[in-house]
């Protein structure tokens, strides 16, 4: 895992291939995601893990681009129905199959995780990330975890670097890169509360 080269004068924000501030959420069609720019948006997201850059964080990496991909197939399988996520599972689900409905159900569960981290990070400047880490994996993924996977994500928690070293990796004006993770975590944090509250709804259910 390489860390991502920040542009000078930049921050991670702008290396990323698509931001969820720019995904396209249609209100007149109940929130409708667009599938695209979502799936592009998560992969993006991932490189923040890059950053922190522990091999400790390559499970929690690769869980989370296995589930872009299990979407991504099911897109390409079916590109006429699957133009904002949530058509996308509601015609999976039609065809008696769940695997891209329940990969954006552990999908939409790893983005809150980082939301949930980098926000509470953000928020508290005295509290080191491994805490922040740990705290949000404890409310989001924890509770899902067999007692196997359960030591990979803590000894990922243990391995992240101190805050100070984080975000001199995230771009070198830190008032312009806490700036701009915030107004990027508040848009990931709208995506994820309409996924998961369709998630929670009957038509996603298998």
């Amino acid at each position: 895992m390489s860390a991502p080269v920040i542009p000078p004068g930049g921050t991670i924000v702008q290396t990323f291939k698509q931001s969820f501030v720019d995904v396209p959420v249609d209100a007149e069609k109940g929130n409708a995601i667009s599938t695209t720019e979502f799936l592009d948006a998560a992969e993006s997201l991932t490189t923040i893990f890059d950053a922190l850059g522990s091999v400790a964080f390559s499970p929690v990496k690769s869980d989370m681009l296995g589930n872009v991909k299990k979407i991504r197939d099911r897109q390409l399988a079916a590109p006429a129905e699957s133009e904002n996520i949530q058509d996308l599972c509601r015609n999976e689900l039609k065809t008696k199959k769940h695997t891209a409905t329940e990969g954006l159900l552990w999908l939409v569960r790893g983005l809150e995780f980082t939301s949930i981290a980098l926000s509470q990070n953000l928020a508290k400047s005295n509290e080191e990330l491994a805490d922040s880490f740990r705290s949000a994996y404890g409310s989001t993924l924890k509770p899902h975890h067999s007692f196997l996977v359960k030591p990979i994500f803590s000894a990922a928690m243990s391995a992240c670097p101190y805050r100070k070293d984080f975000y001199a990796k995230l771009g070198a004006d830190e008032a312009k890169v806490t700036s701009e993770l915030r107004t990027y975590l508040a848009s990931l944090e709208k995506i994820v509360g309409i996924l998961k509250g369709f998630l929670d709804s009957k038509e996603a259910k298998w």
